[in-house]
């Protein structure tokens, strides 16, 4: 629970940061922080499964928490709100940036504000029925389900665990990589391709636990690809959506995400306990993520034109 804590957080604040130093190349930008984030805590789950085996479970919270507040001191001590503190302009602004004034309203008051915006438009239903997938079919039900299901086909925990941190490697070139595309290409049409990919991918996955090692090793490259692949075309079509209020209501979509990923995270344990495999589970996702796919392409008529290519 305390990583999917983590990656709500450190998404949608690296929405607003990215929002706030940039003007250009925000996807690829977003798309770098996005996949440091998320393949952080896939890296972190191998190590934490060797110590809660060798030592204790609790030496990965003192782990966990000392990591934690390295980062937080880091922050406070190097890092600046707005590129005007330190006399700088956004990459690739001609001109300062005002702030909003809702940046220095009350939070809940804001937050309530973004949601009014949101759920009177139609996009922002699309985008948070996808992203609801999006979270059951990554952090719920892979990031929590996939090693015991490894377990229950003979592969032992801390190995299953490192899958996982494999994951997270192609994780780092499949998000920039997204980044970088959706500073170029219609982030439509890029979503309807990652969840109709990964959904084919989670429909392989109980075929892949049974067969040799090689199905589940293309499992691990494909489906690292693009465990968060979706979030930076999914940034841009929330900020061409609804401008000023794009980061408030991007909060609110992945909350949805988060969402999502608690349904599948317990509603997989059900599941399991009823049925006795994971199979039928992951095939039912993998339905779900070409659902998204159908949701995302249903987005037209944003206020800012989206380009199919930016040269």
């Amino acid at each position: 629970m305390v990583g999917i804590g983590t990656g709500f957080t450190s998404s949608v604040l690296g929405a607003v940061v990215t929002n706030r130093w940039f003007k250009k190349r925000k996807g690829l930008v977003i798309g770098i922080l996005t996949a440091s984030g998320a393949t952080g805590q896939l890296v972190f789950l191998p190590l934490l499964a060797k110590l809660a085996t060798d030592i204790n479970w609790q030496m990965t919270v003192w782990v966990t928490s000392i990591a934690s507040l390295i980062v937080i001191l880091f922050i406070v001590f190097f890092m600046r709100e707005r590129p005007c503190d330190v006399g700088m302009l956004p990459y690739g602004a001609t001109e300062p940036i005002e702030p909003m004034k809702n940046s220095i309203e009350n939070p809940f008051i804001s937050a309530i504000k973004g949601l009014q915006v949101g759920i009177r438009s139609k996009h922002f239903w699309l985008l948070s029925g996808s992203f609801f997938i999006c979270g059951l079919s990554t952090n719920g039900l892979i990031g929590t389900h996939l090693i015991p299901a490894c377990v229950e086909h003979g592969i032992p925990e801390v190995t299953a665990a490192s899958m996982l941190a494999v994951m997270g490697v192609f994780d780092i070139i499949g998000t920039t990589v997204s980044g970088w595309l959706s500073d170029r290409w219609d982030s439509r049409w890029l979503l309807f391709w990652y969840y109709g990919l990964r959904g084919l991918s989670l429909v392989f996955l109980p075929y892949a636990l049974d067969s040799t090692f090689l199905g589940l090793t293309l499992f691990v490259v494909f489906y690292g690809l693009d465990w968060v692949a979706t979030v930076p075309p999914t940034v841009r079509l929330c900020d061409r959506s609804f401008g000023k209020h794009s980061g408030i209501v991007f909060g609110w979509v992945w909350a949805s995400h988060q969402l999502g990923a608690a349904t599948a995270a317990f509603g997989g344990g059900v599941m399991h306990s009823f049925l006795g495999t994971y199979t039928f589970i992951f095939i039912v996702a993998g339905i779900l993520c070409v659902l998204a796919s159908g949701f995302v392409i249903q987005i037209r008529g944003s206020k800012e034109p989206i380009v199919r290519h930016i040269s």
